[in-house]
């Protein structure tokens, strides 16, 4: 078995020397003949484009563009039922009702006896009286301090 590899020739090696540049590598030719094909393409396809969208610009016509800076008075509602019209002020008086439930006293049971009070007069009571201690459950004798 020979593990000569294909060797050139002095001569040849010397052409190549004294060009500056192997000639087999690249064929001229045919780089300048794809070159010339790939811009014959590109320009088959950019006329298909501009004669697609003549066509399609003469049959599908869209309207004028849409503007953001059109004024409120222009603006198209959907159709209804329409279930929040007023986002904003529905939010606001959402939040007020539920400020108002943190920040006051009322009855949430009157048969029951529950009330509500404002928080800061709940932590205050947490602060004097301390949390509820819960009761063992079973018959667990509670832990001695």
């Amino acid at each position: 078995m020979s593990m000569e590899t294909n060797r050139r020739s002095q001569q040849e090696i010397d052409l190549a020397r004294s060009e500056g540049y192997e000639r087999r590598d690249a064929d001229v030719s045919t780089l300048l003949k794809f070159g010339f094909w790939l811009g014959v393409i590109l320009v088959v396809v950019m006329l298909a484009m501009w004669g697609m969208f003549s066509v399609f610009g003469k049959t599908q016509k869209l309207g004028p563009p849409a503007s953001p800076f059109e004024s409120a008075d222009v603006r198209v509602l959907p159709p209804a039922p329409r279930l929040q019209v007023t986002p904003v002020l529905d939010l606001k008086n959402y939040r007020d009702s539920q400020w108002e439930q943190l920040e006051t006293y009322g009855w949430v049971d009157k048969e029951g006896g529950v009330v509500r009070i404002p928080i800061e007069r709940a932590m205050d009571l947490v602060l004097e009286r301390g949390l509820a201690a819960e009761k063992p459950v079973g018959g667990a004798k509670p832990l001695s301090k």
